[in-house]
């Protein structure tokens, strides 16, 4: 096919992405879906390899194009099905991302599949927000291995209630689900569309050429980086169960434009919640190597042909089940993405940014009591790191999130809390040539009891600079005047405030 053909088709696949997203978000209840925008969405082959995706969540989709393969051969699929699951071990990332998938058939033959996944702030678990301080994979909420909510157009209403008895906010919960199933039905409608129109055999050969032109793309960038091993590593701050200073450790070796990362000599999964599957490793791989890609570089399969990984199983980025995961999703797929363009920035440092903040800043809070039942879960914003043409972006999300950020008038109206402070964090940015980001400062104040849970990094060690440029400030918790480790769970008392400061990025160059 044409160059004009084949970018119709990949713009035509990509808007049904786009339109999957816009249901998702519009249909859904809860301000982490609707407002923060913590979703993502996917279309993938008829072998589950990924064909197109919107822009959503790099963690999300990432780890989605990596291990839905493995998903789909598990159970025997017809139409009208769809599968629902959030085993970080079965294809998910942690317990509160929840996927589901549908097949597409046209006329009685599998052409691929259509998938989203969103992120619930209630999913059961022993604390509110479902992002415990845990030890163990079952503490962290409801666990759902493979399975069909969804049979021959029929849901099992049995199946779904026993999910939605696990979450405190039944109606809320219903209705997210609920818009996932829609988000799914419209996206199998418009893939038939595209399919019918085009007929069945040139949809193949278009996606066989979409994956081509991804491949080469890809080469053409990856020809950039000069053949040879490139070392590096960074560590946690710690794991929440008196584990610090944990190592991750990568070799990129690269080859004619092929490349190979190796996690050897990364630290084995801890007893502290920020082990990983490898599917979410794949993911921050994947993110760092597509930044370098021609922005027309299409979504799909192709364009990670050239690059493999592994990691020795047991180690915290290929833990073994039940080790707890819910923050390594969040905040070790961050400090793997710093791992990356650490390596690189040997050999392409003019193409490199300076670490950016190193963390998603989990805040989960709420209260299940009698009277009294909310979960409201939170990342914030953070320094992006400086690079040879600037100054690194401030108060953003960086690479492996996304999502906005509750807006303060949907948060008070949800959730009994008032915020009295939000802010640039001035002069946390690691100076240089050119600047790193500056983070931001969030305080809350409680309007009744509630029970808190923080999950982040960079709060021992700060965001790197590059090439002479000064490191960033590191964050900082603060509970009513007393200054909180990076990772804890504790009870707070209406009328108290809680204060988050956020990393800033590294500078860029000497001063």
């Amino acid at each position: 096919m044409d160059a004009i053909e084949l970018s119709i088709f990949s713009s035509r696949i990509a808007a049904i992405c786009d339109e999957m997203g816009a249901v998702l978000q519009r249909a859904s209840f809860s301000p982490n879906i609707k407002d923060r925008l913590d979703f993502s969405c996917a279309i993938f082959d008829a072998e589950g390899e990924l064909c197109a995706q919107a822009a959503h969540i790099p963690v999300h989709l990432g780890s989605m194009a990596y291990a839905l393969k493995g998903v789909i051969d598990l159970v025997n699929w017809s139409a009208g099905d769809m599968l629902i699951f959030n085993d970080p071990y079965l294809g998910g990332t942690h317990l509160p991302d929840v996927t589901v998938v549908a097949p597409v058939y046209s006329q009685n033959k599998l052409v691929g599949y259509v998938a989203n996944r969103a992120h619930h702030a209630d999913i059961g678990g022993s604390a509110p927000g479902s992002m415990p301080i845990s030890r163990e994979l079952s503490e962290e909420g409801m666990i759902i291995p493979p399975s069909f909510l969804i049979k021959h157009g029929k849901l099992d209403q049995s199946f779904f209630d026993s999910i939605l008895k696990n979450i405190a906010n039944i109606s809320q919960g219903q209705g997210d689900f609920s818009a996932q199933i829609s988000a799914n039905l419209l996206g199998v409608e418009r893939l038939v569309e595209l399919v019918n129109n085009s007929g069945l055999t040139m949809f193949k050969k278009s996606i066989n050429a979409l994956n081509d032109y991804a491949e080469r793309l890809a080469q053409t960038a990856l020809t950039e980086i000069p053949d040879g091993d490139y070392y590096f590593s960074d560590v946690m701050d710690d794991d929440g169960c008196g584990h610090r200073d944990i190592i991750i450790q990568a070799h990129i070796s690269v080859i004619d434009h092929y490349i190979n990362v190796d996690f050897t000599g990364t630290a084995n999964q801890v007893s502290g919640n920020i082990n990983c599957p490898l599917s979410v490793a794949a993911a921050a791989v994947y993110y760092v190597f597509r930044c370098l890609m021609p922005p027309q570089t299409p979504a799909c399969a192709g364009s990670f042909r050239s690059i493999k990984l592994s990691a020795p199983e047991g180690c915290l980025l290929n833990a073994n089940r039940p080790a707890a995961v819910a923050a390594g999703n969040v905040e070790t797929s961050t400090r793997v993405v710093d791992v990356i363009m650490g390596a690189l920035a040997q050999a392409i440092p003019e193409r490199l940014s300076a670490a950016s903040q190193g963390s998603m800043n989990n805040i989960a809070m709420g209260a299940r009591t009698s009277s009294k039942n909310w979960d409201y879960y939170e990342t914030m914003g953070g320094g992006m790191g400086a690079h040879r043409r600037g100054d690194g972006l401030s108060a953003v999300q960086t690479h492996m999130t996304n999502t906005l950020n509750t807006p303060v008038e949907s948060l008070e109206i949800h959730y009994p809390l008032r915020i009295t402070r939000y802010e640039i964090r001035e002069k946390s940015g690691g100076p240089g040539e050119h600047f790193g980001g500056n983070g931001l400062i969030r305080e809350f104040e409680f309007l009744d009891d509630a029970q808190v849970t923080l999950l982040t990094e960079r709060r021992s060690h700060a965001a790197w600079g590059i090439n002479g440029g000064e490191n960033g400030l590191k964050g900082e918790n603060w509970y009513d005047g007393e200054k909180m480790v990076s990772k804890t769970n504790f009870h707070v008392q209406a009328g108290k405030k809680l204060t988050i400061k956020t990393p800033g990025g590294g500078g860029y160059g000497k001063h």
